[in-house]
């Protein structure tokens, strides 16, 4: 090999070097970036299903309270608008079960308290950035906020109140007793999605329908 084509190999060698550790740096740098791209998708669906949860759970609570004003019609206007709140119970304590089943930890969890039925979460991953090849992210973890509301699917009609002449007092001269099997008179009717209705009888609590027929759970804006 003559002099000058051992000159020109020696030069090229630090070039091959500095090529590939560029490259290596730069695979490095997308790998970091990919990791932190997919705490932050962990981190987002950790977070809807905590917030689901805590939603879900929150119309679940509703029934015992729904079951004990059968005879009210002034409280299924109210739980069958909009604007209604929800219940008393908060139900934050499932979505830190959910969060810690999906490897995350709950940041924070509150009631909406904007007119709407439903919970706000915010968590953050568990597991870190691995690595620090990007300044700062090392052992950065990932956080997520997530909406869920509580929505009704269905409206409430009060029953027609009766008129004096429809219900007759009882004659003075009569000894017949109330009958005690009568039963209370419904308070309205339940009208649902598709059609379906539900004339409140708080004889027959069995003819009340499932609390995911009466109200939806879907995640929201923020």
């Amino acid at each position: 090999m003559r002099r000058g084509d051992r000159e020109e190999s020696g030069q090229a060698v630090p070039l091959y070097i500095a090529a590939v550790a560029g490259l290596l740096f730069l695979a490095l740098v997308f790998f970091t970036f990919g990791e932190a791209d997919i705490q932050r998708s962990g981190a987002q669906s950790a977070a809807d299903a905590a917030a689901l949860a805590a939603a879900k759970e929150s119309r679940s609570s509703l029934e015992p309270d729904l079951m004990a004003h059968l005879t009210d019609p002034d409280y299924f206007e109210s739980v069958f608008e909009p604007s209604y709140p929800g219940g008393p119970v908060n139900t934050c304590w499932k979505a830190s079960t959910f969060a810690a089943l999906n490897k995350a930890s709950l940041v924070s969890c509150r009631p909406l308290g904007d007119g709407r039925w439903g919970y706000k979460v915010r968590l953050k991953s568990a597991k870190g950035v691995s690595t620090d090849i990007v300044p700062g992210t090392e052992g950065k973890k990932a956080e997520a906020v997530a909406v869920a509301v509580v929505e009704p699917r269905c409206s409430f009609t009060p029953a027609p109140e009766a008129s004096p002449e429809a219900s007759p007092e009882p004659s003075p001269d009569t000894d017949e007793d109330p009958d005690p099997e009568a039963t209370d008179a419904s308070v309205g009717k339940v009208s649902c999605d598709g059609g379906e209705e539900w004339v409140v009888d708080p004889e027959d609590v069995a003819l009340m329908p499932d609390m995911a027929d009466l109200f939806s759970v879907h995640l929201a804006e923020n």
